[in-house]
Formats: C-alpha cells, sequence, structure tokens
C-alpha cells in the first residue's frame, strides 16, 4: 500500500462516506494481519463499528479503542494510545494504526490541539518501524482542518483515489508554530475566577484553594482528585522550570471547570508530556500525568512565558 522508503510511515486517508472509508482501512488492516503485524484501531465508535463489523473473525487479533474516550485530550493520544500500543510489542516487529483524532463535533477549543497532535506524530515515531493512518471525513470536516491534514502527513490518499502520492504541503513544524497561538482570556468578572500568585512555600495552599475552589464549581469524586493533581503538578514544574513563581486561575465554562497555570519559562520540547515515562525514570512526568487525566490541555509558549490550560468535565 506505502512506497515509501522511511520506517515511520503517516499517510492521511480523504473519504466521504463509510464506503470509501471501509475501502481505505480494512485492507490497510488486513495487510498488517497478513504480515504477522500487530494492529490497533483507535477511531470515533461509530467507525469502529463499521470497521469491527467489516473484519468479523478476523479482527479477534485487533487492538479496538473509541478515540471519543481514548482520545478525548489530544495530548495523551501519542503517550496513551499510540506509543502505548506500539511500546508493548515485540522488538523488531512493524506495527499498524489506524488513528482518527479529528472528527465533526470537535470544539474550537479542542482542534488547535487536535492540529498540532497530528503533527507531533511525525516526531514522536521519526525512525521507528511504525505504520499510522489518519483517516479525515471529507463531508463533515471544515476546509482548514483537510488543508492541515496536508501539511501534518506526509502522504496522502485522496477520497475515492485507491492511491497515495506525497504531501506536496508537508509541514508540521509550521503547524505546530502556527496553532502555538494566544488563548482566550479568561473571563472579566474576576469574582467567578480564583487567581492566586504563588511561590514554592505556597504550593500546597495553592492546591487546597484550586481544589476547594473546583468543589465550588462542581467537581467530585476523581475528577476533584484530578483537579487537585493538576494543579501539582503545574504549579510544581513553574516553581522549578517557570522561574519560581507563576499565577493560577480556575473558573468554569462551557460544561468545564478549566484550571490555567501561567509563568515566565518557555518550553523548547515540542514532545513534553507526550513521552511515555520509563520505568527507572526520575521526575518529569508532570506535563504528561496532566495530559494523561485532563479531557484537554492548551498550551501556549513563547519569549515571554508559558500558559498551560487545563479542562475537566463537570
Amino acid at each position: 500500500m506505502t512506497t515509501t522508503a522511511e520506517p515511520f510511515i503517516h499517510p492521511a486517508l480523504f473519504y466521504a462516506d463509510p464506503q470509501e472509508y471501509l475501502a481505505g482501512t480494512v485492507p490497510f488492516v488486513r495487510e498488517g494481519l497478513a504480515a504477522g503485524e500487530p494492529v490497533a484501531i483507535a477511531v470515533p465508535g461509530e467507525n469502529l463499528r463499521l470497521i469491527q463489523d467489516e473484519l468479523g473473525a478476523d479482527g479477534d487479533t485487533v487492538r479496538f479503542l473509541d478515540m471519543r474516550e481514548a482520545g478525548r485530550n489530544p495530548g495523551r493520544i501519542i503517550p496513551g494510545v499510540l506509543r502505548a500500543f506500539a511500546d508493548a510489542q515485540p522488538p523488531g516487529r512493524r506495527v499498524r494504526i489506524i488513528g482518527e483524532p479529528i472528527w465533526a463535533g470537535r470544539s474550537a477549543a479542542e482542534y488547535p490541539a487536535c492540529a498540532q497532535h497530528e503533527a507531533l506524530i511525525n516526531a514522536a515515531f521519526q525512525g521507528r518501524e511504525v505504520s499510522i493512518l489518519c483517516p479525515y471525513d471529507t463531508a463533515r470536516l471544515d476546509e482548514r482542518v483537510l488543508a492541515d491534514a496536508h501539511a501534518t502527513h506526509p502522504v496522502v490518499i485522496p477520497a475515492g483515489a485507491g492511491g497515495e502520492r506525497p504531501s506536496e504541503a508537508y509541514d508540521p513544524e509550521g503547524v505546530v508554530a502556527r496553532y502555538n497561538e494566544p488563548l482566550p482570556p479568561a473571563p472579566d468578572a474576576l469574582a467567578d475566577v480564583l487567581s492566586v500568585t504563588f511561590e514554592e512555600d505556597a504550593l500546597s495552599v495553592v492546591r487546597h484553594l484550586a481544589t476547594d475552589y473546583g468543589a465550588r464549581l462542581g467537581l467530585t469524586g476523581l475528577a476533584l482528585e484530578n483537579l487537585a493533581l493538576i494543579t501539582a503538578e503545574l504549579t510544581t514544574n513553574s516553581v522549578l522550570h517557570g522561574g519560581g513563581t507563576g499565577v493560577l486561575r480556575v473558573w468554569s465554562e462551557n460544561g468545564y471547570v478549566l484550571c490555567e497555570v501561567r509563568d515566565k519559562g518557555r518550553l523548547t520540547d515540542l514532545l513534553a508530556g507526550r513521552r511515555p515515562a520509563s520505568r527507572d525514570q526520575r521526575g518529569g512526568r508532570g506535563l504528561l500525568l496532566v495530559n494523561l487525566v485532563a479531557d484537554l490541555v492548551r498550551i501556549h509558549t513563547g519569549p515571554d512565558g508559558t500558559t498551560i490550560r487545563s479542562y475537566l468535565a463537570r
């Protein structure tokens, strides 16, 4: 199916209807199974059922994941879905994955993180024996999304074409930079926002303030525990890497509780928070943990500092 000589293969598959979807995805899966390659499929539930029904018993050894759940936060797809599957396979064996992180209904807040995720896959798997096919629905996704797909994938498969070609618009670094955009401001009404400046000696106090405020906003149980973890990890990172101080804000918006930390540091590692932690790793897990528990993470970084905003559904 793929002619590139690169070890890592990352085509975008464009489809306009279920027939084109199955014509592009099922042969990809069957080729992998015939070659003895481990196969995982992480796509939205309705598409997952299409592929499962078409494969029948041939899909018994395939790992199926509903991307609406596993990839709700685009920032956890690389470490929690793609790398989690690929790293668990025997060394020296090519791995095949279908990943569909962008679907109609993704919010305006989610989409920039989705586009950056697709761009960063190329760096995360460079040089590895992995094939990741990413389907795009041309009937339901807007033109900007489809154009970005050409920029984040070195190879594209046009809808109904049956064959692939190199993408002339391939520019993953440009996509990452373009969506490194300032985040919309917190609400103007300060009474509705917890805002606290912190230093190292106040981290415990700030964590309790954030969780108390999150409970007032409607978080309970595991979501409230995750807010405490997010607050602890982000404020600690600010103290260690962001100039020793920062500003924490917590508020509610569109059914989510948002936790934002701003500091004077600059995030230069594009894959920070997207690499699985090794067993012997000490420290450096903060942003990874945040990605794994949050429903969405948005980041803006530049010469004046870094803002990390996490969303938790109420």
